[in-house]
């Protein structure tokens, strides 16, 4: 029932019915906040009755009363929506203390420093969360009476130092509200203002902008969960931990967390105190450290998945305050799914379904370089594996400002602990640093989530915000310099350390193999040179589904003589500088056929306009003159006579191949030439020369009975046949509305969604980032149509075009029309999903994303829809 109560709240029932010590509370469900914002933020009038008779039940269930003076109920408010969100919204704890039943309180349990602390924390959460004042200015006030005391921890201020402190923060409280007001001192007027704040929580920036970045949609709000107050600071017998029941970094079958003696839960998740590992708990408390292993045992049982718990230890009882499914890096889900198979937990499907493709590139995520000589200067708690590097930022807004102003250069975000806030700047940052924090604080579960290497609770780490600086170990480090940390061990570098690429586990080829007997695509990789192709073979690529040519010509003497090539006045000065380019483009060849030999190859033919081979500047065209032997105002003028408006449209693609044929008849020869090569040496060779940016079927046939008469040709000269599609990339929404008239040509459709998309939508994809935040934050698009695949109007074209290309070439030729994609689209996961459904043959991405193509390929297939017209 997590869609009406929320994750939390159907959890805490959940436990509750199997016999798990659960405080009592009830759960607002998730309509009430819808209903909520329907009605312009008011809640449904059927509502207070509901809660007033719910809150009597917990009441009398427990003997005590939300207001009364001698014995005072206090209860949490949280949030909880059906899927989690750790953090992104608001928690109200010790909610019911007022100046009369904080002195209730410390009668009935004979302990006013622990009464005090509760209100001190009420006052300053209530404060932030519900009146919006800044947490700091609490921060301050007892910073300030800390040093005054000459404390350095919480604990050791004594009961009239907390009763100074509820001063000092009631006072903050009356400054910092508008209009000015004193605390609430009414309980039940406490309770309807944080039920209210939860729900205002569900809309506000932090959980808008989690949701957008998880993509998260179609939820009807967040529930609200009221539940009777258990307290782990009452001294040295009392306590609160979070844990998970398997260590979500590695997936080792482990308990795994932190707990603090004396503290509330929000301790331990904030970061604010660095806390202990929970197996010191055996030590400190072994009953309940017992009892917390047999409920860790029965959890697991009871959900077959691993747990993150959240648990309060009152005066040496147990109570269990939360228990969802524990976000995992991706080599912990792998390991914790295979194991789970072996245990008999779950079955090999279960194992394929639960771990998110995405998550794979937690096991893709780069390693520090063994040879690497770096300078560690401090260690902090190994919060989420990889290593990163990345220029020091010391805030989420200069993360945002850095991007902004740098694209593309890394980012290492450093701060004394994170919260919600920082949410866009973690997301932007290639690692993130914090001086305090466990293994369950805010920082290490959203690194992990979000696949981010993370250390947390590194004491030698001192931040000066203001100045710019951090000290480390005491080396002095200013914003913008690099810093390297390695989220695997802990540790921190100064300065960029090199990284290598990480090796497969034994569990992740045993996952993927149970992938591969589900799924139906096939799956290829785009790549250019011949260690990429391997790197993806490794992976398990199953050919090359895009081999962009123009990638080729940049390096040294080759770039020469492109640029010989496109300055040339003559057809036969430009022949010359083919004939220099061809040796260069077989040896490619030669490579990507040997990196994948008995595997298909798809070669894509020249695609870019000339003048991105040219340099636009005054000394680019300088050295360029110097190097060729020609005057600088010759290069000037041909870069001007190449100049387009818009060249993404205009002379590339096939339409080069028209205008200058000689460039396609070099790359076909070169093609040729290298498979035969290769197939003298015994190896088989796939090539499929695919023609890009078709969009009238005569393009195709003009430039098809070229191609097969060049290839002709050079199979005569060299006396050796080899077989040979000829395809083309459907780019151009024209193709695929004829696509049955390309079909008859064409013997094989490539989907190049990345043009597609451009074409279809009418967006510049260099240009979308000044509006797509925009179209995302008002909903216009949900996400990215460049990062996931527009199935509504995009997938409308490739519907069509697949049903209509298959249709026609198997009526005209009898033939199976083989149909993929080579757009980024090809390793994203939903759009994986959509090719699976239409019907296409295989998809093609990066090296390092296939294995995460094959699984959400398998994913696809268990979860129903088409297959291949060949798998039928």
């Amino acid at each position: 029932m997590k869609d009406l109560l929320g994750g939390k709240g159907a959890n805490l029932a959940e436990m509750s019915k199997i016999g798990i010590p659960v405080p009592p509370g009830f759960t607002i469900s998730t309509e009430v906040c819808a209903q909520y914002y329907d009605l312009g933020k008011k809640l449904p009038e059927e509502v207070k009755p509901q809660v007033q008779a719910a809150l009597k039940k917990v009441e009398d269930a427990l003997g005590v009363k939300l207001g009364d003076p001698s014995r005072p109920l206090l209860v949490s408010v949280r949030s909880g929506a059906a899927l989690s969100m750790p953090g992104m919204m608001n928690t109200i704890l010790n909610l019911g203390l007022s100046d009369a039943a904080v002195e209730g309180l410390s009668k009935q349990t004979g302990n006013p420093r622990f009464a005090l602390d509760g209100y001190r924390r009420l006052i300053d959460m209530f404060g932030s969360v519900v009146m919006g004042i800044d947490h700091e200015h609490f921060e301050h006030e007892l910073a300030s009476l800390k040093a005054q005391r000459n404390v350095k921890n919480d604990t050791d201020l004594t009961a009239d130092d907390l009763r100074e402190l509820v001063a000092r923060y009631k006072k903050v409280y009356k400054t910092h509200t508008n209009p000015s007001h004193d605390f609430p001192q009414d309980p039940h007027d406490q309770l309807w203002a944080a039920i209210m704040a939860v729900f205002n929580s569900w809309m506000g920036k932090k959980a808008v902008e989690y949701r957008r970045i998880e993509r998260i949609s179609g939820l009807k709000g967040t529930a609200v969960n009221v539940q009777a107050m258990v307290f782990g600071n009452m001294g040295n017998s009392s306590g609160t931990g979070v844990a998970f029941t398997r260590d979500p970094n590695t997936g080792e079958d482990v308990f795994y967390g932190d707990y603090l003696i004396n503290a509330q839960g929000e301790d331990v998740v904030a970061g604010i105190r660095t806390p202990e590992p929970i197996s010191r708990l055996g030590e400190e408390m072994p009953p309940v450290y017992k009892q917390l292993m047999d409920i860790r045992s029965k959890l697991e049982s009871h959900y077959k998945d691993m747990q993150d718990i959240e648990f309060t230890v009152q005066e040496g009882k147990l109570y269990m305050l939360q228990t969802r499914t524990g976000k995992r890096t991706g080599s912990a889900a792998v390991r914790i799914a295979v194991e789970m198979v072996k245990e008999k937990l779950i079955d090999e499907k279960t194992a394929v379904k639960r771990v998110s493709p995405d998550g794979l590139n937690h096991l893709l995520l780069p390693q520090l370089d063994p040879k690497a000589k770096p300078q560690i200067v401090a260690t902090g708690i190994a919060a989420s594996p990889g290593a990163a590097s990345g220029r020091v930022v010391l805030s989420a807004e200069a993360a945002v400002k850095h991007a902004e102003a740098h694209p593309g250069e890394p980012i290492m975000l450093v701060r004394k602990e994170t919260s919600p806030e920082d949410v866009e700047g973690m997301h932007l940052a290639k690692g993130i640093l914090t001086a305090t924090g466990g293994k369950a604080s805010h920082a290490a579960v959203v690194a992990r989530g979000w696949g981010r290497p993370c250390v947390v609770g590194c004491d030698a780490l001192v931040i000066n915000e203001k100045a710019g600086t951090i000290q480390i170990g005491g080396k002095a480090v200013k914003a913008g310099d690099f810093l390297t940390i390695n989220g695997t061990t802990g540790d921190v570098m100064l300065g960029k350390v090199a990284t290598i690429d990480p090796e497969m586990s034994g569990d992740f080829s045993i996952l993927m193999g149970w992938a591969d007997q589900y799924r139906t695509l096939k799956v290829r990789t785009n790549a250019d040179t011949p260690a990429d192709a391997a790197r993806a073979r490794g992976f398990g690529a199953e050919g090359i589904g895009l081999c962009r040519t123009e990638h080729m010509f940049f390096e040294g003497q080759r770039i020469v003589d492109m640029r010989k090539m496109i300055l040339a006045d003559t057809l036969e000065e430009r022949q010359a500088a083919l004939a220099s380019l061809e040796p260069y483009q077989r040896e490619d060849f030669v490579g990507l056929f040997h990196a994948m030999a008995g595997l298909p190859v798809t070669i894509r033919l020249l695609d870019p306009p000339l003048h991105e081979f040219l340099p636009h500047d005054g000394p680019g065209q300088e050295e360029v003159a110097r190097q060729l032997g020609i005057s600088v105002e010759k290069v000037a003028a041909r870069v001007t006579q190449l100049h387009e408006a818009n060249p993404m449209l205009g002379l590339r693609g096939c339409r080069l191949a028209i205008r200058y044929p000689e460039i396609g008849d070099m790359q076909i020869r070169a093609i040729i030439d290298a498979a035969i090569t290769v197939k003298q040496e015994g190896k088989e060779v796939l090539p499929e020369i695919m023609i890009p940016l078709v969009g009238v079927v005569e393009e195709l046939t003009f430039l098809k009975k070229r191609a097969i008469a060049v290839a002709e040709e050079v199979m005569t000269k060299r006396g050796v046949k080899v077989d040979y599609l000829i395809g083309t990339m459907i780019e151009v929404p024209r193709a695929a509305l004829t696509a049955d008239q390309i079909a008859e040509d064409a013997e094989f459709f490539s989907f190049g969604t990345n043009d597609l998309t451009q074409m279809t939508f009418g967006f510049s994809r260099d240009d979308i980032a000044s509006f797509v935040p925009s179209y995302m934050e008002h909903k216009i698009l949900k996400v990215d149509p460049f990062q996931s695949l527009d199935t509504v109007g995009v997938g409308q074209l490739i519907e069509m075009g697949v049903a209509k290309g298959r249709q026609s070439r198997k009526a005209k030729h009898g033939e199976h029309l083989k149909v993929g994609i080579c757009g980024e689209h090809g390793g994203d996961p939903d759009s994986v999903a959509f090719c699976h459904k239409v019907g296409m043959d295989y998809v093609s991405c990066s090296p390092f994303r296939v294995p995460i193509a094959r699984l959400a390929a398998a994913q696809a297939a268990l979860a129903g829809g088409a297959k291949t017209e060949r798998d039928r």
